[in-house]
């Protein structure tokens, strides 16, 4: 939390101790507030935090969502109201600058192809650096075969992957619940081949976390999202600016592809939804529903499956 350069340095250094201390310990807010204090020190500006100096960080790059540039003015604005207690001078943020947007965005499910592409890009990432492409891939694979949320992943300490049975813990998720996910040999094998090359790069390591990066800390989750994007363009799903997939659609991909797979093998799924919930963590089923995108294949097998329930019906009335 010491890691702050510009003028506000001292102040970000006693916000973010402050709101830990609260209980309020976010990398999310973390990430933006040391973006912010990047900003000023490469601007050089040594003024006071204004209406004009959040927006002109919030706009900083024009690639990024409405949400995501409300997320960070909002982290700036909370931040402001902190400084205030100390310079009564310090101007007060609208709160209603910006505004979030309420569409939903379109969630995009990786073709088996484009995952292929995706993964191999990954082991390829980083020649110099050969552990950053094994690390990258063992975290997307992880989640495209499990449907972790990004955090999930970030968040797995090394006692909480056992690579002898093929087993996690995910603690303290969304809704503050633990649950346990077993993993396919698959994924099993990537896993303990990151572990054991983990290891061997970084014997002198002592963090916790089961994925670390160069630095030998736990990632923090903007990072990883910055990375999959890099990916992403690189195999032709994103452009340079504007948005596209993310992270976050492999967690859709893993839903519909267990729905396709049961449907294909004859299974009742409306029963198998609450086992589906709980395996991704959902406190309701019904929450899993908006996983659950309508991809040409999913409707063509329901619509199978629902004209066999009919002609069945008419074959014994």
């Amino acid at each position: 939390m010491n890691n702050f350069h510009s003028r506000f340095s001292e102040r970000l250094s006693s916000y973010l101790k402050l709101r830990c201390g609260l209980g309020f310990e976010s990398e999310d807010e973390v990430f933006h507030l040391k973006a912010f204090d990047k900003y000023m020190q490469q601007r050089g500006y040594t003024g006071m935090l204004t209406q004009e100096l959040a927006l002109d960080f919030t706009s900083d790059n024009p690639n990024t969502s409405t949400n995501y540039r409300v997320r960070r003015y909002q982290v700036v604005r909370h931040f402001s109201d902190y400084l205030a207690t100390f310079d009564p001078h310090t101007p007060r943020l609208d709160p209603k600058a910006l505004r979030r947007s309420k569409a939903r965005r379109q969630a995009h499910i990786y073709t088996d192809q484009e995952l292929e592409n995706v993964l191999g890009e990954a082991r390829r990432i980083s020649p110099s650096h050969p552990i950053r492409g094994v690390t990258l891939h063992a975290m997307v694979g992880l989640a495209a075969s499990t449907g972790l949320r990004i955090s999930e992943v970030v968040r797995l300490d090394k006692s909480d992957v056992d690579l002898n049975t093929g087993r996690l813990i995910v603690r303290q998720t969304k809704f503050n619940k633990d649950r346990y996910v077993p993993l396919h040999e698959t994924t099993l094998n990537v896993l303990r081949n990151y572990a054991a090359l983990r290891e061997t790069i970084y014997r002198d390591h002592c963090t916790v976390a089961f994925f670390i990066n160069m630095s030998r800390q736990r990632f923090c989750i903007n990072t990883v999202e910055q990375a999959f994007c890099k990916l992403l363009r690189r195999v032709g799903l994103r452009g340079l600016k504007g948005r596209g997939p993310c992270f976050h659609d492999l967690r859709h991909r893993f839903a519909v592809t267990r729905l396709v797979t049961w449907y294909k093998a004859g299974m009742e799924v409306q029963a198998l939804l609450p086992a589906l919930a709980t395996y991704m963590g959902h406190v309701h089923y019904s929450d899993t529903a908006y996983y659950l995108k309508a991809t040409a294949e999913l409707l063509g097998l329901a619509a199978n499956l629902y004209h066999q329930s009919l002609r069945q019906k008419d074959v014994s009335s």
